[in-house]
C-alpha cells in the first residue's frame, strides 16, 4: 500500500517543463479490457511509449449477488503482473489507476483493490460514471482535429458513456448502465443469437437511452464519434467487408448489414467475421445491439471512430492538475456558486487553514497534495448551510460524497467529504476509523488544521485575523493565545476544542489561556 495517506491521483511535484517530457502512465480496469498506457507529455502533446491491452472481462466475474468470483480476481491481478513491468520507472505522482463500471458494482471491490494495490504499489481509484465519461471526452476531443460540437459515444463492458461538448468543454455527461459484457450475459446467456433476443437487448438499450435522449437532441451536434473496443471494431468489419464509404466510418445501412451477418452465425461460439478479433467475438453481438440502438434512438445516418478515450484522457486530466486548469480546483468554485457559500468566510478559512499548514508541514510530514485537499474543504466547509444550519456539516459531507464532481475520483470525494464532516463539533471518530488505516493519520491532521481554522475566523471578521503561536510535537498540537483575566470568543472556544479532542484521543495543548498550561491528552 502507498504510504501517502492521498488518493492515488497525486499531483505532480512540478509544473510541466517544455523543454523535458513527463513521463506518465495510466491504467483503466474496464469491464471487460485492462489497458496500459505510457506516454511522454511535452507541449500539450502525448507521445506513447508504451501500450497494452488485454480482455479480462471482470463484469462477466459478477455473480447474481453482485459479488467478483475468484477466478475473475485472479485474471485481473494476472493482467496487473504483466503490466507491472512497465511501471518501475514511473514517479508515483504521475502514475494513476482507475477503475469503472465493474468494479463501482461489485460488493467485493475493495478486497480485489486492496490485493492489487499490494501488488502494484499504488493506489487504485474507482470514478464515478459522469467523471469517466468526462476523461473519454477529454482524450477523444484531444485526438479529433476538427472544431465544432461533438457527440461522443464510448460503449464499454459494464457502461456505456455519452457526452456532447465542444473543443475540450463538455456541455452534456451521462453514463447508462449498459455494456458488451454485461448485455451478452443478460440477452445471450446460453451464447444463442436469434432476432427475438437481439432485438430484446436493443429494446432494453433503447430505454435506457429514452432518458437522455430528448435533451441530448434539444442540445444538438454537427459530428457523432464512437471511440474504444465495441465501435473500433464494427468499423473494422464494415470496411473489410466493403459495408463503408472509407475506412473508419460506420454507416445505418452498414450497421444493418453487420446485424444480419451476425444472426447468421447462430451462437456466440460461431462468431467469425473478417476484421473482427476472436477475443471479442462473444461480446460482439451485444455491443452490436446497443450501437444499433443509438443510431436508432439519435436518428444517426453515421458514426466515425477516434482514437482517444478513457486512458488517454486520464492522463490529459493528470498533466493539468496542480495548475490553473485542474479541473478540481473549477468542480469547488462551481459548488460555491451552486450554494451560495459566503466567499468571504470561505476565503478567511482558507487563507488560514493554509498558513497554519506552512506552520506545521515540516514537522507533521505533510505534503502539498494534502495541502490542496485541506484548501478545497476550507472553501466548501459551508455548503451544507444550503440545507440546514443545523447538523450543517454532516449536510455538506453528504453533498460532496454524492455530488458529481468533476476531476474528482470516489475516493478524493470521500476524503473531502470527511474533511468537512469534521470540521466541527465533536470529532466524528466513527467515521475515520471507517477511512483506510493508511489514510487515517494525515486525515485526522487535516481535519484538525481545519477546525482550528474555522474557530479562528469563528467571528467572521472582515479579513482573516492574525494567527496564534502554532507548534507541533508529535501528534500534539500547542497553541499559545495572548494572555489575559477575560475570556474571548476564541479562547473560550479553544476550551470546547480541547474537550472534543480530548474525547477522540487526540492531544491539544493550549498556552496563555487564563495565563496558565493546559494540556489534555
Amino acid at each position: 500500500m502507498p504510504k501517502d495517506f492521498s488518493p492515488p491521483t497525486t499531483i505532480p511535484s512540478a509544473e510541466p517543463d517544455n523543454t523535458e517530457p513527463q513521463r506518465l502512465a495510466a491504467i483503466d480496469l474496464g469491464s471487460n479490457s485492462f489497458h496500459l498506457l505510457v506516454a511522454n507529455y511535452q507541449n500539450e502533446r502525448l507521445q506513447v511509449v508504451a501500450r497494452m491491452g488485454e480482455k479480462v472481462q471482470l463484469a462477466a466475474g459478477l455473480d447474481e449477488s453482485g459479488y467478483l468470483s475468484e477466478a475473475a480476481i485472479q485474471r485481473a491481478l494476472d493482467c496487473l503482473g504483466r503490466f507491472a513491468p512497465f511501471l518501475t520507472d514511473i514517479d508515483s505522482a504521475n502514475l494513476r489507476i482507475v477503475g469503472t463500471n465493474a468494479l463501482r458494482d461489485a460488493y467485493n471491490s475493495q478486497a480485489f483493490i486492496e490485493r492489487a494495490e499490494a501488488q502494484l504499489g499504488h493506489a487504485i481509484e474507482i470514478i464515478a460514471g459522469r467523471e469517466e465519461a468526462r476523461l473519454i471526452y477529454l482524450g477523444a476531443a484531444h485526438a479529433l482535429a476538427e472544431n465544432g460540437r461533438r457527440l461522443i459515444v464510448d460503449i464499454g463492458g459494464g457502461s456505456t458513456e455519452f457526452i456532447i461538448g465542444e473543443a475540450f468543454e463538455p456541455k452534456a455527461l451521462e453514463s447508462l448502465r449498459m455494456g458488451c459484457v454485461t448485455f451478452s450475459s443478460r440477452f445471450f446467456p446460453d451464447g444463442e443469437l436469434s432476432e427475438k433476443r437481439m432485438r430484446r437487448a436493443e429494446l432494453a438499450a433503447f430505454s435506457e437511452l429514452a432518458n437522455i435522449q430528448r435533451p441530448y437532441q434539444r442540445l444538438g451536434w454537427d459530428d457523432p464519434v464512437g471511440s474504444s473496443g465495441t465501435i473500433k471494431a464494427a468499423a473494422s468489419v464494415l470496411y473489410a467487408y466493403g459495408d463503408t464509404p472509407q475506412e473508419g466510418v460506420i454507416t445505418r445501412s452498414g450497421l444493418k448489414k453487420l446485424r444480419e451477418r451476425l444472426l447468421k452465425c447462430k451462437h456466440l461460439d460461431k462468431v467469425e467475421l473478417d476484421g473482427l478479433k476472436p477475443d471479442r467475438a462473444k461480446v460482439f453481438p451485444a455491443g452490436i445491439a446497443i450501437l444499433s440502438a443509438i443510431f436508432e434512438a439519435f436518428n444517426l445516418s453515421q458514426m466515425r471512430f477516434a482514437d482517444g478515450a478513457l486512458r488517454e484522457g486520464v492522463l490529459y486530466d493528470m498533466a493539468g492538475r496542480n495548475s490553473a486548469e485542474d479541473t478540481r480546483s473549477k468542480s469547488v468554485d462551481a459548488l460555491k456558486r451552486i450554494y451560495d457559500v459566503d466567499s468571504r468566510q470561505a476565503e478567511n478559512v482558507a487563507d488560514t487553514a493554509l498558513r497554519l499548514f506552512h506552520e506545521v508541514k515540516k514537522a507533521w510530514g505533510l505534503t502539498k497534495t494534502q495541502g490542496h485537499y485541506l484548501i478545497w474543504a476550507s472553501h466548501v466547509h459551508e455548503i451544507g448551510l444550503a440545507i440546514s444550519h443545523s447538523q450543517f456539516h454532516r449536510h455538506g459531507a453528504y453533498l460532496l460524497e454524492h455530488s458529481d464532481l468533476a476531476g474528482f475520483s470516489r475516493p478524493e470525494q470521500r476524503l473531502l467529504a470527511f474533511l468537512v464532516r469534521a470540521h466541527r463539533r465533536k470529532f466524528p471518530t466513527k467515521e475515520w476509523q471507517a477511512l483506510p488505516v493508511s489514510h487515517q493519520e494525515g486525515c485526522a491532521k487535516l481535519a484538525r488544521l481545519l477546525r482550528l481554522a474555522v474557530l479562528i475566523n469563528h467571528s467572521r471578521p472582515e479579513n482573516a485575523p492574525p494567527l496564534p503561536q502554532v507548534s507541533v510535537e508529535g501528534s500534539t498540537l500547542t497553541v499559545t493565545l495572548p494572555s489575559s483575566d477575560e475570556p474571548t470568543l476564541l479562547s473560550t472556544d479553544i476550551e470546547q476544542e480541547q474537550s472534543y479532542m480530548a474525547a477522540a484521543g487526540f492531544t491539544f495543548s493550549v498556552l496563555g489561556l487564563n495565563n496558565n498550561a493546559v494540556g489534555l491528552p
